[in-house]
């Protein structure tokens, strides 16, 4: 659904940080956008030059963004004033058209923009939020398992695990262990496939050959309560709904906004998180 963004959003900042890094290499060869517009990219002192004109949501008007696939920044990108809206099949991938020129701005979740921007002296993200939405866990149509996720999230956030998680990877508690499977765990009903995208710190990324973060644990934890054994699946963004509906996987965790257009195709549990939309320009 297409969505208004109004600038009251700001004011969400400070509860949705309380709510709710890690390592993508910006400078890794990108893979290419996933469905680009046909439009001449612009060089990068262009770029610099358009930048001056980008201090708030609004001054994105006519301008070149770059967006994830899929995600509802890519929704929300399609409603701004005569922008060209750039898509990539990875954030890495956007950014990186960023520093080459080819955009002008990136519309990003604010947790991974704020790695990208620690990795990048050339890169600073807007004051202003783009949009606050809710993170929540995607399965399938009618599905018996969201009743049993629903159960598990309540547990999890009252014995303080998911606060722990949060500690561990966003606040920047010292020590923070987050979520580890207590000895003993058994998995009597078998194993749950969670499809992802491993590409969007701190909620899931890689160490080594190792999907990690927000989600990674937060979803072992539910299958731990529930005596499931965890597997996950990185795909593309844009393939985890068709990934549930098809049975090649149970469930999607991803930084997954509640959307009406998804509402469609899959149910979500509870929400478990806040997320906010943030804006990357070059400094």
């Amino acid at each position: 659904m297409k969505k208004m963004i109004s600038a009251v959003l700001a004011g969400v900042l400070a509860l949705s940080l309380a709510a709710c890094g890690s390592t993508p290499p910006a400078s890794e060869p990108a893979s290419g956008s996933a469905a680009t517009s046909a439009s001449t990219p612009a060089s990068a002192s262009a770029a610099a030059e358009s930048k001056q004109y980008i201090f708030s949501v609004d001054d994105l008007t006519g301008k070149n963004i770059g967006v994830q696939l899929g995600t509802t920044g890519d929704i929300y990108a399609q409603d701004v004033e005569g922008a060209t809206v750039e898509q990539y099949n990875k954030f890495n991938d956007a950014v990186l058209a960023l520093k080459q020129g080819k955009v002008d701005a990136v519309i990003i979740d604010n947790e991974p923009g704020k790695v990208f921007v620690e990795q990048n002296d050339d890169i600073t993200m807007l004051d202003e939020d783009f949009a606050v939405e809710d993170y929540a866990i995607a399965l399938n149509k009618g599905s018996e398992l969201t009743a049993q996720f629903n159960e598990a999230i309540a547990a999890i956030q009252e014995n303080g695990t998911l606060d722990a998680i949060l500690d561990k990877y966003i606040n920047g508690v010292e020590g923070a262990e987050g979520y580890v499977t207590p000895e003993g765990t058994e998995y009597p009903n078998g194993t749950l496939t969670m499809a992802t995208n491993a590409y969007f710190p701190p909620y899931e990324y890689y160490e080594g050959d190792e999907i990690v973060g927000i989600d990674a644990e937060f979803a072992k934890a539910i299958c731990d309560y529930l005596g499931y054994e965890l597997v996950i699946e990185d795909m593309e963004f844009a393939s985890i709904i068709p990934a549930i509906n098809s049975g090649k996987a149970d469930f999607g965790a991803a930084g997954m906004t509640v959307t009406e257009e998804r509402l469609v195709n899959v149910d979500f549990t509870n929400s478990y998180c806040t997320g906010i939309q943030s804006v990357l320009v070059l400094k």
